[in-house]
């Protein structure tokens, strides 16, 4: 697909966009909430679709209730209407209504036979994944035309489970933020709260499922990115054990093993599904934790656990009341399910030197990723096609040395060591998931000076990040939201290869205090 065509495509999205979903996007921006449901009902295909998770659009397309064809004009139609949020930014729906054609006719027989989720729709976080033939812009000028010419691995196995993909979801530029705003495609919007962020950096994934737009979305996690925006979101969002989920061919370890992809749902079961779909090694990967059946963890009520409650910002820049009082909640709700919660410690992590190292690594990834690119086109990168912050930490990358990045490295597994030390004696650690309420936009943009930007982003990834730089898994779960309505989510780790244990609990949360029926108010 050229770049003249991914342009033309995006124009005529946003175009669509404008006029069919005049009266729901209108919603979206501040009309009444009665009147956003209702024009939403009258001007959308298949109103029930919403309600629907990614399982249960699998079975009713199996069952013969619903086309794929229809189940993917209702996702792009959302997609349309309710453009204001910005979560789209590389269209691929001429693709996927060709695919989808092409299952329209099956028989019941065939519908049978087909893979688990034949003909649901599904879209790609804009980062670091390859659909072959279609750019993937990775949230920067530099790479508005960079045309993949394979498939990756996780997008192999996607396609392997029947998903549809019909797009590309916003990232800020290499994913650098907890936000999801670029100078390329502009901000992303949380359906909560428009004037607010849906997290980052997989905040076109959170803001497209939170909106309806999809029941579940591919997402990344290298500091946080797929739990922050969950937590913004009102979402569940697990970032697994490192190894778990494919990242080749190209490239087995994002980071040198910071970042994970998985997606962001709306269910625990779709979640559990997509993982149980994807998981496992891949040619030439070295790392790999054990695997489980994650759909069997969703049926089997966890033992009694023990678990730590940490509720400290490692940065020394505070907590805000409400996410204390949302890990409280999630606290009280565990003991009442039967399971043990104490204060835990963590002041033997070396957080702050674990943190400095962290922004070694990704600035060197960064950098490599940008110089490949060069390569492939035969010319240099220039300023003005990167955000400022992104630009001044490749420069200050040029400088490193490989004494620096094997120290990071070090210093991640010493924290991993102290990690593993106090899951010897926990099941779980309980956390906030941020330390503060959904950022206003502008807040964590990459466009800012580094000191305001650096000051607003410790409140980010607090207690998340520390989680990528050891490895191990953690979700967020939406059991919260504040006086004025936003979602605040609560974090849960656990050991390494500890994904069947996370899913067994949010499984009994999601049961104990529901959250599938929490919609964005403006949306009806």
């Amino acid at each position: 697909m050229s770049e003249r065509a991914v342009v033309q495509e995006r124009r005529d999205f946003l175009k669509t966009g404008a006029v069919l979903g005049g009266a729901a996007a209108v919603g979206l921006g501040g009309a009444s909430p009665a009147a956003a449901a209702a024009a939403t009902a009258v001007s959308l295909p298949l109103p029930d679709y919403e309600q629907w998770d990614a399982t249960e659009i699998a079975l009713r397309i199996r069952r013969g209730d619903v086309k794929p064809s229809e189940v993917l004009e209702a996702a792009i139609a959302r997609a349309e209407a309710y453009a204001a949020i910005n979560a789209v930014t590389v269209p691929h729906f001429d693709l996927a209504r060709e695919a989808a054609r092409a299952l329209d006719a099956a028989g019941q027989a065939e519908r049978e036979a087909r893979p688990a989720l034949s003909g649901v729709p599904f879209a790609l976080k804009d980062l670091g994944v390859a659909l072959k033939g279609t750019v993937t812009t990775n949230g920067c000028a530099f790479f508005k035309d960079a045309v993949a010419d394979h498939d990756s691995t996780l997008v192999q196995r996607y396609q392997a489970a029947g998903l549809n993909i019909f797009a590309k979801l916003a990232s800020p530029e290499f994913g650098q933020t907890g936000t999801t705003e670029s100078r390329l495609f502009g901000a992303t919007r949380n359906p909560w709260d428009l004037e607010r962020s849906s997290g980052g950096s997989s905040g076109g994934a959170s803001a497209a499922v939170a909106a309806g737009v999809l029941p579940v979305a591919h997402a990344s996690d290298g500091g946080g990115s797929i739990r922050i925006p969950a937590s913004h979101c009102g979402l569940f969002g697990l970032k697994p054990s490192r190894g778990l989920i494919p990242m080749g061919p190209k490239s087995l370890e994002g980071w040198l093993g910071l970042s994970a992809h998985n997606v962001i749902s709306r269910s625990v079961r779709d979640t559990a599904l997509l993982m149980q779909l994807s998981q496992g090694a891949e040619p030439g990967a070295r790392t790999l934790p054990p695997t489980a059946d994650l759909l069997a963890a969703l049926e089997q009520a966890p033992r009694a656990l023990k678990i730590g409650l940490f509720q400290a910002n490692l940065f020394g820049a505070g907590v805000h009341a409400e996410c204390i009082e949302a890990s409280n909640k999630a606290a009280t709700l565990c003991a009442g399910l039967g399971h043990h919660v104490e204060p835990i410690d963590l002041s033997a992590l070396p957080f702050l030197e674990m943190a400095g190292s962290m922004g070694v690594v990704t600035a060197s990834g960064m950098l490599y990723t940008v110089r490949e690119r060069e390569k492939a086109i035969g010319r240099a990168a220039r300023e003005d096609e990167f955000e400022p912050i992104d630009w001044q930490s490749m420069q200050k990358a040029q400088s490193y040395t490989a004494e620096q990045i094997l120290k990071a490295r070090s210093v991640f597994d010493r924290g991993g060591r102290v990690l593993d030390e106090l899951f010897a004696r926990y099941d779980l650690i309980l956390s906030p998931t941020t330390a503060a309420l959904p950022p206003k936009l502008g807040e964590l943009s990459l466009d800012q000076p580094f000191e305001d930007f650096a000051r607003r982003a410790v409140l980010a990834s607090a207690f998340t990040s520390m989680f990528n730089m050891t490895g191990l898994p953690a979700m967020s779960v939406p059991l919260h939201w504040s006086a004025e309505g936003l979602p605040i989510g609560v974090q849960f780790a656990a050991p390494y290869g500890g994904e069947a244990r996370l899913i067994a609990l949010a499984a009994q949360l999601e049961k104990a205090a529901p959250w599938a029926d929490r919609r964005p108010p403006r949306l009806g």
